[in-house]
Formats: structure tokens, C-alpha cells, sequence
């Protein structure tokens, strides 16, 4: 059975720092991609970050690129996402994804978490 769980989600502060971490109990999980996605209330769930199967190549959102910085270690089958300088406009659920292709469209992931929550205040 596959499944991805987030953690590490939180109320924070404007300026603050979260780590996020995704633990996969998938089957050659180094053969996948990785993804981060969030969605705020009232809004669709867009991009944030993604790496590839062995973490030669990432790719961050405009909006969070030198904020927030994805890794992964497949030997613990965990991506993180460090978000530092969080702003308000960060809030939402954010989710990990798992597939074959290196994307940043949902539809292209094959597998997703449940979400966790970050909530930045001002």
C-alpha cells in the first residue's frame, strides 16, 4: 500500500521558519519524483517546489525561490521543504506528491499525501 505523510506544519509568524518533511512508504521510492504543492482557501492547489529521482536537479516557484529549498534522502524515503522568511501569502495546506515525471502540474503526479497545515501570520 502506498502512502505519503506530511508533517511539520504550523502557526508561525511573518519572518519565521518551517521545515516540512514527507515520509513515502512507496516501493523504489528513488525512481520517483517529488513534488510540493499548496492550496490556499478559495484557491487552486498550484506549485511550490520539485526534485528529481536522485536530487541532481530542483526547481523552486518564483514566489518562493530563495525562501524555501527542497532536498530529499531516499534512503530515509523523505523529502523536506525548509521554508524560511515565511510571508502571510505562504498560508495554506501543503502537500508532497510522488510520479514518474519530473512536473509541475498535479495531474502528472501519481501519488499524494493528506496535507499539513502552515499558517503564517502578519
Amino acid at each position: 500500500q502506498v502512502s505519503l505523510v506530511e508533517s511539520g506544519g504550523d502557526l508561525v509568524q511573518a519572518g519565521g521558519s518551517l521545515r516540512l518533511s514527507c515520509v513515502a512508504s512507496i516501493r523504489s521510492f528513488s525512481d520517483y519524483a517529488v513534488g510540493w504543492f499548496r492550496q490556499a482557501p478559495g484557491k487552486e492547489r498550484e506549485f511550490v517546489a520539485r526534485i528529481m529521482w536522485d536530487g541532481t536537479d530542483t526547481d523552486h516557484a518564483a514566489s518562493v525561490k530563495g525562501r524555501f529549498t527542497i532536498s530529499r534522502d531516499n534512503a530515509k524515503n523523505s523529502v523536506y521543504l525548509q521554508m524560511n522568511s515565511l510571508e502571510p501569502e505562504d498560508t495554506g495546506v501543503y502537500y508532497c506528491a510522488a510520479g514518474p515525471m519530473y512536473s509541475k502540474t498535479p495531474r502528472d503526479y501519481q501519488y499524494w499525501g493528506q496535507g499539513t497545515q502552515v499558517t503564517v501570520s502578519s
